[in-house]
């Protein structure tokens, strides 16, 4: 089946460009010349989203910010910005990689290529963890409380199906980084702490117990 991808790019030469090219590569292109529209485009369940972050009104940070609770695919932002303030602000919101204006259309193919291939290795034999009152779905990548779903965006789902499929092992931010972002994006492990106080918060709101535990200079790892 073709893989559906979001283009979506303020610059009209630059979708034009982007859509001839993945066309020729077999993927069904859906495009966006603003963040409204690319909400709209979202609808359609695209495998993989490209999102230039300065867009006018509605920016690729604030669309992404929109979207992330509900769509599980990669998000690759298209930039000029390099400042390590501004990545991390995308990481936070929920962004997968980076991609700095100009890039070269054969690495961004294989960016688009590695992602998505990690996206598909992400399958598990257990599709349901019970611990204690919480249960962990990796088919619907969510969590419920006594029957009370928490919803959870991309990263943070990630970072709870690495720890709860291995309950009792200690994982570090690099490691945590590495295995969910990936050894080539480009970013740093201080985000792991951020996305993990952001699960700890929404899981605070159901019950005092910790599943993912803190072990000081180590990492952290998920409570048996």
């Amino acid at each position: 089946m073709r893989k559906k991808i979001l283009i979506a790019d303020d610059e009209a030469d630059i979708v034009s460009m982007l859509r001839a090219f993945f066309e020729s590569k077999g993927y069904f292109v859906l495009s966006a010349v603003n963040g409204t529209e690319a909400l709209k485009q979202v609808e359609q369940e695209p495998d993989i989203i490209l999102l230039d972050i300065n867009m006018p009104g509605l920016d690729g940070l604030k669309v992404c910010e929109r979207i992330r609770d509900y769509v599980s695919c990669p998000i690759l932002f298209l930039t000029a910005r390099i400042e390590d303030t501004d990545k991390v602000k995308g990481f936070a919101v929920g962004g997968d990689d980076y991609i700095v204006k100009p890039f070269s259309l054969m690495e961004l193919e294989a960016r688009v290529t590695a992602h998505l291939r990690r996206e598909a290795r992400r399958t598990f034999d257990a599709q349901i963890k019970f611990s204690g009152d919480l249960t962990v779905d990796y088919s619907e990548r969510c969590l419920f409380f006594e029957g009370q779903r928490l919803g959870l965006a991309k990263k943070e789902f990630d970072i709870v199906e690495l720890l709860s499929q291995n309950p009792g092992q200690v994982f570090t931010k690099e490691r945590i980084y590495e295995r969910i972002w990936g050894y080539d994006s480009m970013g740093d492990s201080s985000v792991v702490a951020e996305h993990i106080r952001r699960i700890r918060s929404k899981i605070a709101a159901y019950t005092d117990r910790a599943y993912i535990e803190t072990v000081w200079g180590c990492g952290y790892k998920w409570r048996k």
